[in-house]
């Protein structure tokens, strides 16, 4: 890969032009059991779909075109997510024959984006729930640096400890002077935190129907190569919601309003999200950030707590769910106590069962 980092920029920016690439082909096998029959990018987080936060932001800062590029139960999301109209925008499908890395995946739906090899094209993380500021980083984007510009903007967070994180030191004037992996002793505190702005032009430089990683292979070259890749430093809420743990925090948090997001507006105040179609009995106790799917039940004197009932989940009398994540027709019999549990599609957990914290259960299975 060789850049001469001389992209013009293109100043202010207006939906019609503006792009961006949400990778979402993952298989997401963190998530698993839950992700046996779906990908990870249509559980429902808040309430909605995922891809729902990261669409109804790409919206709000004036994107105009989003491709989402797919492998993993590709054949999912258009049903869910439509033609992308009623965020106002135009939403583009592009499959993966083979999983191609995260810079592959980018390179693979390149047919689909605008030939402007000057313009801008957002890319996110199909997993990642941000609210750092979109539009500004597009600004600091679209800003030259001793007469050049940019050719790539990194999201960067600030974490207390970095030794979990590959880490991404900046100079200055923020230039990302290199890309360094895992370490006890990290050289900064700065991480990827997933929400990248290209130039067009760029990613035609990523070699096509190959295995490439953006982290490990595309910025270090780019970094090496002289291009100019910047960070954006923004130590807004970030999440990556990878896990089932972290999907149950996401979601309460949403709903809590600790995470913003266009897409979900809850009620000052609110301590759940109850889809109307759910049934939820007069003595039972649904709080601390829960959500409740469609034709969802919960039962007689069960609790409810920072959890998330997908949709026709029943929690049968008595039983008590906390921190925990109950698949689509899932059964939590009565007196049950789940704490830190993820029950996959349909299974079923007896009444009276003793199960431990953290337990995943499998779809279809009976504990």
């Amino acid at each position: 890969m060789s850049i001469d980092g001389a992209g013009r920029g293109s100043g202010n920016r207006s939906a019609p032009d503006l792009e961006a690439v949400i990778v979402a082909g993952g298989f997401g096998t963190r998530l698993l059991p839950l992700t046996a029959n779906r990908p990870k990018h249509l559980l429902e987080v808040g309430g909605v779909p995922f891809l729902e936060h990261q669409i109804s932001r790409l919206a709000e800062a004036g994107v105009g075109h989003v491709v989402v590029a797919t492998s993993y139960r590709a054949e999912l999301f258009e049903p869910i997510l439509g033609d992308g109209s009623r965020w106002g925008l135009r939403l583009d499908y592009v499959q993966e024959e083979e999983p191609l890395g995260t810079a592959g995946a980018i390179r693979n739906v390149a047919g689909v984006l605008g030939p402007d090899p000057d313009g801008a094209v957002v890319v996110l993380n199909g997993d990642v729930l941000s609210g750092h500021d979109l539009r500004a980083q597009l600004e600091d984007f679209d800003t030259a640096r001793n007469g050049r510009s940019v050719d790539v903007s990194l999201h960067l967070v600030q974490v207390e400890d970095a030794r979990a994180f590959g880490c991404v030191p900046t100079d200055e004037d923020g230039r990302v002077t290199e890309f360094t992996e895992k370490s006890d002793r990290p050289v900064t505190n700065q991480v990827n935190a997933g929400c990248y702005v290209f130039r067009r032009g760029v990613i035609d430089l990523i070699p096509a129907g190959e295995v490439v990683s953006v982290e490990r292979e595309t910025f270090p070259e780019l970094v090496k190569n002289d291009a100019l890749v910047v960070g954006f430093v923004e130590n807004a809420y970030w999440r990556d919601v990878g896990t089932p743990a972290a999907l149950v925090a996401a979601s309460r948090d949403l709903v809590l309003g600790t995470a913003p997001s266009p897409a979900v507006r809850p009620a000052p105040g609110a301590q759940a999200v109850v889809d109307p179609s759910a049934r939820v009995a007069d003595s039972a106790q649904v709080d601390g950030g829960s959500v409740v799917l469609a034709d969802a039940h919960v039962d007689a004197d069960a609790r409810v707590q920072a959890s998330v009932l997908m949709s026709g989940a029943v929690v049968e009398p008595g039983a008590w769910v906390v921190d925990s994540v109950v698949g689509p027709g899932a059964r939590v019999g009565a007196g049950v106590r789940l704490q830190d549990a993820t029950v996959g599609d349909g299974a079923r957990i007896a009444p009276g069962s003793h199960v431990e914290p953290g337990t995943r259960i499998d779809c279809g299975s009976v504990a």
